[in-house]
């Protein structure tokens, strides 16, 4: 059992924002440690009736008297200062801490907090480790970014020292965690509207790796510039992976893809034959995914076949290039990517499989994301045969940007291919059941509302 000598002062916690994935997370670990937790959301979810059938008491809209009789309220970074639940608790003296700080503590409840970090495939690579770790037997607690269909959610509580989670470096979070081993998968830009540059997201993931003790673990991608100046950083134990890069300690070859575009693959660990692989979720990103968690789980010696079941069972999480069903005989899919780099992994994986034409229903996230890389977005769109994008979700902004889709809409004429500015929803819904044929594949891409638009086309 964890060490929770630290936060037992906290017996009675109160969180805003309950549903989120990683605060209903921490409602669930608490309240197994049994800890007295309420919460409030403004929304009902299948998130908050689990934690009601476990439960853990969920009020949709304010409860100041669930505030009143906590010792500390928690909160989302998505919640207002003035949220009536947060005022109320400031008023009768409360202790109040933001979600990544209050992480950061659980963090330091378990000997082995191992941590998964990188601007792309985090939730992916959370999975396959979490997977892994339960195939071998290791009892892992699990916190991951999205539902993850072994564990029927986002969350698992074991009863081991080792606790499995996403950190994100969006306005410096992950610096709040205390991990004993951690993958950085890749290192690019984004955020920017928090970063403003590259060099200072490089500077976070420095501050990041200085946090692992001398005798922790960090596995980066040997293929990215970036991730391999890390090391340098810390006196921990340092295993590389790669696809290009044959000098890393884990290194994939012979690479084939089948119909479905799932890949199969052979494995060398230095330099010597390990073993084969082949996974049940497509593209070439997804082997490097799986590189990643095969470099951590080995030094946790977690054998090739634990390994190889764990991974060949795991078909994606929520929202990876989810399969949702057919329209027209063609195939639909929602996929969470809202960055060109994921925009390209998900053209490129698609590129893998058999199909007559692709359709795109993008819709940007963010207005800042939007304005400062709205040239890359059109690059890696026009890797689709059509293009439809819809307006942008603004997310956490305001519209201050002078940005809107009609700009990437024009960018994407201007190279040359067509596109469609469709903002209604319902419109875009019947210009694609006009438009997609037998065998073409239909892909819902971005991390806002958009994935409302593929059930809506199924049904």
């Amino acid at each position: 059992m964890p060490n929770i000598e630290n936060i037992k002062k906290y017996n009675k916690v109160h969180m805003i924002g309950i549903g989120g994935v990683s605060m209903s997370g921490i409602a669930e670990i608490l309240h197994n440690w049994g800890f007295t937790v309420t919460g409030s959301d403004l929304f009902p979810s299948k998130i908050i009736d689990k934690l009601n059938s476990k439960g853990i008491k969920v009020t949709i809209g304010h409860n100041l008297e669930d505030v009143a009789n906590s010792n500390v309220v928690v909160y989302s970074a998505a919640i207002k200062q003035d949220d009536p639940e947060l005022v109320e608790a400031r008023r009768l003296n409360i202790e109040t801490i933001e979600r990544a700080d209050f992480l950061g503590k659980i963090t330091r409840c378990y000997k082995d907090t191992i941590t998964i970090s990188g601007t792309h495939g985090k939730t992916t690579t959370t999975s396959m480790v979490s997977l892994a770790f339960m195939e071998g037997k290791l009892d892992p607690s699990i916190q991951v970014g999205a539902t993850l269909h072994k564990i029927d959610g986002n969350n698992l509580v074991g009863n081991s020292e080792h606790f499995i989670i996403e950190a994100c470096e969006y306005v410096e979070s992950f610096l709040k965690f205390s991990p004993k081993a951690t993958i950085i998968l890749n290192i690019d830009n984004d955020h920017l509207d928090y970063f403003k540059t590259f060099e200072n997201i490089k500077n976070a993931f420095i501050k990041y790796v200085k946090l692992l003790p001398d005798d922790g673990l960090l596995v980066v991608n040997g293929d990215d510039k970036n991730c391999l100046d890390l090391p340098q950083y810390t006196k921990a134990t340092c295993i590389t992976y790669g696809i290009q890069n044959k000098n890393a300690n884990f290194y994939a070859d012979n690479i084939v893809f089948d119909d479905s575009g799932f890949p199969e693959f052979d494995i060398y660990k230095n330099g010597e034959f390990y073993s084969k692989f082949k996974l049940s979720v497509p593209g070439m990103h997804n082997v490097s995914n799986c590189l990643a968690c095969i470099a951590l789980c080995d030094a946790y010696k977690i054998c090739s076949t634990d390994i190889q079941n764990a991974l060949i069972d795991f078909t994606g999480a929520d929202r990876r290039f989810e399969y949702k069903g057919m329209v027209n005989g063609a195939k639909v899919y929602d996929d969470y990517g809202h960055h060109p780099t994921e925009i390209m992994a998900t053209a490129k994986s698609l590129k893998n499989k058999k199909y007559n034409k692709s359709w795109v229903v993008f819709q940007p996230h963010t207005y800042s994301r939007t304005k400062e890389l709205l040239e890359d977005f059109a690059k890696a769109l026009i890797n689709f045969d059509n293009i439809i994008v819809l307006d942008i979700y603004a997310a956490r902004e305001n519209d201050t940007y002078g940005i809107s889709s009609k700009d990437l809409v024009d960018k994407i004429i201007s190279l040359g291919k067509d596109a469609q500015y469709i903002p209604n929803f319902d419109n875009c819904v019947s210009y694609l059941k006009q438009h997609v044929k037998e065998n073409d594949v239909v892909m819902t891409l971005g991390a806002g509302t958009v994935t409302q638009i593929g059930p809506m086309l199924v049904n």
